[in-house]
């Protein structure tokens, strides 16, 4: 019986978060697991968010460094939990626990990473990054990661298509970026990211009251969980988001992280 992996430090900057994702995509290509597929897409917004913060895009560049580290640093940790066999958010859980279906689509495992990560994971690391009255000062910045997300997007929808042409037939060749823009869109850089600030909010009115927040949180993972279910339904949501995911999975991963 193998040992189990013992806890890592979390990263404490951008670049060390770049270098722990880009660990996570390379051992799951190396072992076919489609948690890569997550993970390759995660590590391309976070190198796109870094290139901001260098060119100086923010009202507050190391805050938002800060905010990019706490953020992934959820991810990271809830990866780490689940590789021990210890139990993270359920929203991850169900994340996680779906890697290994092969009758969903590639679209389907981003969308259940994207899920659990928007919409449990963002709200908490505002809070946590800018607590009680210094969230209004991050509205800005938090709004313009919706930038950086559309600035990939272009890549990561032609990338789809090609491990999927199921997905450039169904959106038809005249609108097929457009439409697989919605399918990505609505769910992860505009209504997600509405209510994971709605639910920062919620998270600083509470201030410090613990006991408050841990219950408003473990809330939020359950409906969160919840809609990751809703996602990973098999049939008409697994074709209409590309088709059964092959079994090219070391392939599939390599193509989005490229």
């Amino acid at each position: 019986m193998s040992p189990t992996p013992a806890p890592r430090t979390l990263p404490t900057n951008i670049d060390d978060v770049i270098a722990r994702l880009g660990g996570i995509v390379q051992d799951a290509a190396d072992t076919g697991s489609r948690l890569g597929y997550f993970g390759a897409l995660y590590n391309r917004v976070t190198i796109a968010v870094r290139a901001g913060i260098r060119a100086r895009a923010f009202d507050d560049n190391a805050r938002m460094e800060r905010l990019d580290v706490v953020f992934a640093n959820r991810y990271i940790d809830a990866y780490d939990r689940n590789m021990r066999g210890e139990a993270p958010s359920l929203s991850w859980q169900t994340s996680f626990g779906a890697a290994a279906r092969s009758d969903l689509s590639v679209l389907q495992h981003l969308l259940l990473g994207m899920n659990a990560h928007i919409n449990l994971d963002l709200g908490i690391a505002a809070a946590t990054v800018a607590p009680g009255a210094q969230l209004d000062a991050l509205h800005g910045d938090f709004d313009r990661i919706n930038e950086v997300l559309g600035s990939v997007l272009p890549t990561v929808e032609a990338q789809l298509r090609e491990l999927s042409p199921r997905l450039e037939r169904l959106s038809g060749a005249a609108h097929a970026a457009h439409r697989l823009d919605e399918r990505i869109g609505n769910f992860s850089m505009e209504k997600a990211r509405d209510a994971a600030w709605r639910f920062a909010r919620r998270l600083g009115s509470l201030g410090d009251n613990a006991a408050l927040r841990n219950i408003d949180i473990a809330a939020r993972d359950a409906v969160t969980a919840a809609l990751a279910l809703k996602i990973q339904e098999p049939g008409p949501s697994s074709e209409l988001m590309g088709g059964a995911d092959s079994e090219e999975v070391a392939a599939h991963i390599r193509i989005l992280a490229r």
